[in-house]
């Protein structure tokens, strides 16, 4: 009981504190493959991430982190590329009875594909990009309004007397909330809008995009790129043509990675608070291994914030 990490009112503290003592001193630890067979629990939690290498996903699963270790439970964490047969290799594998529970970030799988895992009793909570509604599979969603999002960073951009605002974004993922948000907030404001979709969410994905507008004859007085990695790009582009930031054209990026504060100028950017989002779904998750697994899936938004520092 005290070693799979139980209680009972029928341990007194004392035998708990000489038990604990004395697997120290024998060097003894609970075999996790065993007591899965006799509980049916690994005691392990999946992250899923599309990008484990782009810096906005480290603070998520920190957040997801603090809640496990709370729980005793692992964490592990799992890369797919963002692509659907990484997607689906993911779901094959957790069906395996790998993991407890899973939290992810999945760009092409819909709630109908995670079906049979949560069936077999494996709770999910998607991070998502885009407005949800829950449904009728136990799957949670949280959520940030990307659309609403762009549209506050357009805004911001107008505000200050921008109209000629180009978007650089890559293919996949949150790229299309965030330039229909763009869209929507620029046609309102009476600007044309001015979209480079490009492969990458990257920072050679934002040099390459800015250099297509630069080469457009679009003349943009402002560049927002659908992430900081890109809006880092796009600022490496811009000094590598002597083009004053924001003097001559204004960059805002989109996630707040650790990096955006300390590029020359610092850039403007919206953050997702994305430790509160790792911290949030945890918390629905055990919440879900607790009890009521078969109820209907729930959906909670997040807040956005924008965050204006000196390259606008």
């Amino acid at each position: 009981m005290v070693l799979s990490g139980g209680t009972s009112p029928s341990i007194s503290t004392e035998t708990h504190e000489r038990i604990v003592k004395a697997a120290a001193e024998l060097g003894y630890t609970p075999n996790r493959f065993a007591q899965a067979l006799r509980t049916s629990r690994t005691m392990t939690i999946a992250c899923v991430v599309p990008d484990i290498s782009n810096p906005f996903y480290p603070a998520l699963m920190r957040g997801v982190q603090s809640v496990t270790d709370g729980e005793n439970y692992d964490l592990i964490a799992f890369n797919t590329d963002g692509t659907p047969d990484r997607e689906r290799h993911f779901l094959a594998w957790a069906r395996q009875g790998r993991v407890d529970g899973v939290v992810g970030v999945f760009f092409t799988l819909r709630a109908s594909d995670f079906r049979p895992l949560v069936e077999s009793g494996v709770p999910v909570v998607r991070i998502e990009s885009s407005k949800k509604q829950g449904g009728p599979i136990a799957i949670d969603d949280i959520y940030v309004d990307s659309r609403a999002a762009a549209e506050a960073v357009t805004n911001y951009l107008t505000s200050r007397g921008h109209t000629r605002i180009a978007m650089v974004a890559g293919r996949g993922g949150p790229q299309g909330t965030r330039v229909e948000g763009y869209k929507a907030a620029l046609l309102a404001a009476g600007g044309t809008p001015h979209v480079v979709i490009v492969d990458e969410f990257s920072e050679a994905g934002g040099l390459g995009a800015a250099e297509t507008v630069l080469a457009s004859g679009y003349k943009p007085t402002a560049i927002f790129a659908a992430n900081d990695l890109m809006a880092i790009g796009v600022m490496q582009a811009l000094r590598e043509r002597g083009i004053e930031i924001p003097g001559e054209i204004a960059v805002v990026g989109f996630d707040d990675i650790s990096a955006a504060k300390l590029v020359t100028p610092p850039l403007t950017t919206v953050t997702q608070f994305q430790r509160d989002m790792g911290v949030k779904a945890a918390q629905i998750l055990m919440h879900r291994l607790r009890g009521p697994r078969g109820e209907a899936g729930t959906a909670i938004e997040m807040p956005f914030g924008l965050i204006e520092r000196n390259s606008t």
